[in-house]
């Protein structure tokens, strides 16, 4: 796989949410913000262009000029912090962006200045793609000459000059009102999904990474306790002593953290309409 950065973008005004800071909007009890970090473990930079928040792991922090100057400004000045070949550019609003979905827009086509997800509705995500780093600029720099500033500048300047490959997109990514967030947060408590989403929140308010077979996990619990009925709390005694010897940290304070994260999972619940 080639090397790539990341820029994402945090900056907006997120008017539809009575102007929230979106990306501190948690889902699944992790920001908007880490859950896009999350999807690019292994970008060689990652920046991020918007006000100062707290994050799960280290990035780059950069600001647009003028702040709230929108998405080409905000590329801009994340660019101005990469060095390799090609970048991934994403909204910072994406709570179902996934590492595969990244590693499929890191394979260009030949002959092409980026690839970019494509939605149902016919419509290009330019904030979820991944550009060739040398066009990318150039364009920029083309209408920053051409109109005297990048500040208010629609994206859709950006992709005309541009030829780009176009991937199907896996579904909806991105949340843009109340509503969308409500939407996301029950899809990812499905049973399907919601055990796997508890331990990456786990892992991600822990600050730990473990190569764990959560599959023999679960099986050795279900033999200990004659049968899964609450499958999530042996694996999180397990990240919690994880954490606890990997971090000097006390078990007293990985377990406060752990229980906090539950509150706000179980207040997500609650604050959805209907409820």
């Amino acid at each position: 796989m080639a090397s790539y950065d990341a820029v994402v973008l945090a900056g907006g005004a997120a008017r539809r949410l009575g102007g929230a800071d979106k990306p501190a909007v948690r889902v699944g009890a992790r920001s908007l913000l880490d859950r896009v970090l999350a999807a690019c473990p292994d970008a060689a930079a990652t920046v991020v262009v918007g006000p100062r928040r707290p994050t799960a792991r280290p990035v780059v922090w950069a600001r647009e000029d003028p702040p709230g100057g929108g998405p080409l400004a905000a590329l801009h000045a994340g660019l101005r912090h990469t060095r390799h070949p090609l970048v991934a550019v994403f909204a910072a609003d994406l709570p179902f962006l996934t590492t595969g979905t990244v590693h499929r827009l890191l394979a260009v086509p030949e002959g092409a200045d980026g690839a970019l997800l494509h939605d149902a509705e016919g419509q290009d995500q330019p904030l979820t793609a991944v550009y060739r780093a040398e066009p990318l600029r150039r364009e920029l720099a083309l209408l920053a000459s051409e109109f005297g500033t990048l500040a208010g500048l629609p994206l859709k300047l950006l992709l005309s000059g541009l030829t780009l490959g176009r991937l199907p997109s896996p579904g909806d990514l991105d949340c843009d009102t109340w509503a969308d967030i409500a939407t996301a947060r029950a899809r990812i408590r499905d049973d399907g999904n919601v055990l796997d989403e508890w331990i990456a929140a786990v892992k991600t308010e822990l600050g730990i990474d473990p190569d764990v077979d959560t599959t023999a996990l679960l099986d050795a619990a279900r033999d200990a306790a004659h049968g899964v009925a609450r499958p999530a709390a042996p694996l999180t005694t397990f990240l919690i002593g994880y954490a606890a010897a990997l971090h000097g940290m006390s078990p007293v304070e990985a377990a406060r953290k752990v229980t906090a994260l539950a509150g706000t999972w179980q207040q997500e619940q609650q604050e959805e309409p209907g409820r």
